[in-house]
């Protein structure tokens, strides 16, 4: 069986993130048989319906839905903005789903797990739960066997991005260990 292949998107185009640190640490922890392409959002645009009439869906969106439909899995990794969702993501998100024919091809049925990490102390609790409804408004099958929210990142990251607590990098390695073993039972075939 070909390894697990996961797509993960920061949801923050901060140079200094720590969603995107904590997406490399997700994708260093990896065990054999699985993968995890780190794709950007930073060149996305914001959407609007009159440049998408003229112009069609931007060539760096087009990209990322083929990325996403031809992997086995998504990895959301989502700072919170003010008790929700941030802006850039949701806004990539929006274009990932245009045009809405497309919907299915890129979301439907696809595993997506949601991590994120937070400077405050409830890590990133609403805006992971904000998620859901759009998820599953887009058809994904969203996966609840585990939950990764760092909370006060300022203190879990040095200034590289790695983590310096051991409790997180534990963690990391077992979230993602869990997803990755959700998606290989979904991408075996059926028994008898």
């Amino acid at each position: 069986m070909p390894p697990v292949s996961i797509i993960g998107i920061s949801g923050s185009t901060r140079l200094g993130s720590f969603n995107s640190a904590l997406l490399r640490a997700a994708a260093s922890s990896l065990r054999e048989g699985a993968r995890l392409r780190i794709e950007s959002i930073a060149s996305i645009p914001l959407y609007n319906g009159d440049e998408e009439a003229a112009r069609g869906v931007p060539e760096a969106v087009a990209r990322l839905k083929d990325a996403i439909a031809e992997a086995d899995g998504l990895l959301l990794v989502s700072p919170e903005y003010n008790n929700s969702l941030p802006g850039v993501a949701k806004n990539a998100i929006d274009w990932l789903s245009r045009p809405p024919a497309d919907i299915a091809r890129v979301f439907g049925g696809k595993p997506v797990a949601i991590a994120g990490a937070s400077p405050g102390g409830f890590g990133t609790v609403l805006s992971q739960n904000a998620w859901l409804p759009v998820f599953k408004s887009l058809g994904a099958e969203l996966w609840s066997g585990g939950r990764l929210l760092v909370s006060r990142a300022g203190s879990v990251f040095d200034a590289n991005g790695e983590i310096q607590d051991p409790r997180v990098r534990e963690n990391v390695r077992s979230f993602v260990a869990g997803f990755i073993a959700y998606v290989s039972a979904r991408k075996r075939p059926p028994r008898g």
